[in-house]
């Protein structure tokens, strides 16, 4: 079965850089006024190709401007692109900008780099989140635990989330990720048929929340972690 787990991965892997380059970024570029219909669509094709299904509680919020969410893999980006309609965009470190195919699908879909090691990098991120809010229209999605993690515990929460969100006064969704690294994970190099669940919490207005808030909101996420688990034996 371990042996098959691997033939799936790269199977998954394969499926993935094929669609992306020669699919996803030769659309996005020659029609951009598409880009979040596109992006939609062939995610749900990948995570069909994958053997994922999808299963969501709750709503997004269309008046959010940030998402929040526990990170596992890719695959917690195909499936939420794959779940929903709007057009978000995405807030990677600047070295997956430098990637190949992956790179050039970042740039060209117009999401967001930032330069973690860099103060200037923050300055910059403050900008380009007011826009992307302000003139765009677009919600930003980012994991806040800023890697992918292997376990059922969240990592600590980076500041860099909070301090955008506090300093422009945004109304967060947080979101809770499960069996995403069952249908591909990346750490193991194993894939197995799997539900992706997105659970959708209330959004938090943080001008109008405490001054604990997204310490309050990483203990909301791990407890629906836990209960995914316990309850419905769903790992994250």
């Amino acid at each position: 079965m371990k042996i098959f787990a691997k033939i799936r991965f790269y199977w998954g892997a394969f499926v993935i850089a094929f669609i992306v380059a020669f699919l996803m970024i030769p659309l996005v570029t020659l029609l951009p006024n598409y880009k979040s219909m596109l992006l939609h669509r062939l995610n749900r094709m990948i995570l069909f190709l994958l053997g994922g299904k999808l299963a969501q509680v709750g709503e997004i919020d269309s008046g959010a401007d940030m998402i929040l969410m526990n990170h596992q893999g890719i695959v917690d980006i195909i499936g939420l692109e794959a779940l929903q309609a709007n057009h978000l965009r995405w807030i990677a470190k600047k070295e997956l900008f430098s990637m190949p195919w992956f790179g050039l699908l970042l740039k060209n879909s117009d999401m967001i780099s930032v330069d973690r090691e860099n103060k200037a990098g923050l300055v910059k991120l403050i900008k380009d989140v007011k826009e992307s809010v302000e003139v765009k229209n677009r919600a930003v999605a980012l994991f806040p635990e800023g890697t992918r993690a292997g376990g059922q515990e969240l990592l600590p929460f980076k500041v860099g989330a909070k301090f955008v969100a506090e300093k422009l006064g945004l109304k967060v969704q947080p979101v809770v990720i499960t069996g995403s690294k069952k249908l591909l994970s990346e750490l193991e190099k194993t894939a197995h048929s799997s539900v992706v669940k997105y659970i959708f919490l209330p959004t938090i207005d943080v001008k109008e929340a405490s001054g604990e808030w997204y310490k309050e909101m990483r203990q909301t996420m791990q407890k629906v972690i836990d209960d995914e688990l316990a309850h419905n034996h769903s790992s994250r």
